[in-house]
């Protein structure tokens, strides 16, 4: 682990912003920018796929993949990113697991607002099943929003009668839209990223008015979680988010969950994205993919390359 990785993270994020509120355009565009310089690692080959209604990335290893599927949903706070700014961690995962992943492009707010991803969301596990995919080979995993996803989807598919997937995967997930966390106020200033004004802002885009204190947007308090999966949590102590992750394991626990909270000191939100710069990132994904290789059943066929 070092220091000096973590100062020169943090002062990178820390470059100095547009003043003054930017447009969803504007937002969007340095979105991509900064997530363009992430490394995607070699060993991946990608295609364009469609799961239910909407578009999706299909990631597969270079070589043969393993029998099983992670179902992976981007972050960006509802608002921006796509599978192209989340293909550092969704390579990552594919590359240290051998598993292929589906990296869904779920409608956005404010053009879509909740509940407009998690029914994306429904529709692709749904499409998986319905590809013959057994629900004990596929994974949700996810960072930021997408981690919030993660949550929502099993709640929603379990609302539909649909089976739960074998394992969740949540990177600095967003898990309470109240924002009630003790984190927001104790990490104020610490976090590189976030401040309570901009969460409020590309919340609102999403809520379009909704109440969220609802179990789908703020699930870390209010949802009933009997009979998830197994839940990996990781997240960083200098990001306002970090007790979405704590009282979200907490809540997993009481309902008799297996949960994993994985707290790394010094980083920032999603700093998994940092792979091949942090050594952190490179460590937390090794430990993902292990929780994933565990969790996912490999007795099927191997994927052979997409062509």
């Amino acid at each position: 682990m070092s220091r000096q990785q973590r100062a020169e993270i943090d002062a990178m994020v820390r470059r100095p912003q547009p003043e003054g509120p930017r447009s969803v355009e504007e937002l969007r565009a340095g979105f991509r920018a900064m997530m363009a310089e992430m490394i995607v690692p070699a060993g991946i080959r990608t295609r364009n796929a469609t799961l239910g209604d909407r578009p999706a990335v299909l990631v597969e290893p270079a070589g043969s993949a393993k029998a099983g599927t992670i179902l992976y949903f981007h972050g960006g706070s509802y608002v921006v990113g796509s599978p192209e700014t989340a293909m550092s961690l969704t390579g990552n995962l594919v590359t240290r697991t051998g598993f292929r992943a589906f990296s869904l492009d779920y409608r956005l707010a404010p053009e879509h607002p909740f509940p407009a991803a998690i029914e994306d969301g429904l529709s692709a596990y749904r499409a998986l099943l319905d590809s013959g995919e057994d629900p004990s080979a596929i994974a949700f995993a996810g960072d930021s929003a997408g981690g919030g996803l993660t949550v929502a989807t099993c709640l929603a598919a379990r609302g539909a009668g649909l089976p739960v997937p074998a394992a969740i995967v949540a990177f600095s997930p967003g898990l309470d839209m109240t924002r009630t966390g003790g984190s927001m106020d104790r990490k104020a200033g610490v976090d590189p990223f976030f401040t309570r004004e901009g969460l409020a802002r590309t919340g609102a885009m999403y809520l379009a008015g909704q109440d969220p204190r609802q179990p789908m947007l703020s699930p870390a308090t209010l949802a009933d979680l009997t009979g998830f999966p197994p839940i990996l949590l990781q997240a960083g102590t200098n990001e306002v988010l970090l007790d979405d992750s704590t009282r979200m394991a907490t809540r997993a626990r009481e309902a008799g969950v297996d949960v994993v909270l994985d707290i790394t000191a010094d980083v920032p939100h999603v700093f998994q994205a940092f792979a091949g710069v942090l050594d952190e990132a490179d460590e937390a994904l090794e430990r993902a993919a292990l929780f994933l290789s565990q969790r996912i059943r490999t007795g099927g066929t191997a994927h052979t390359p997409a062509s």
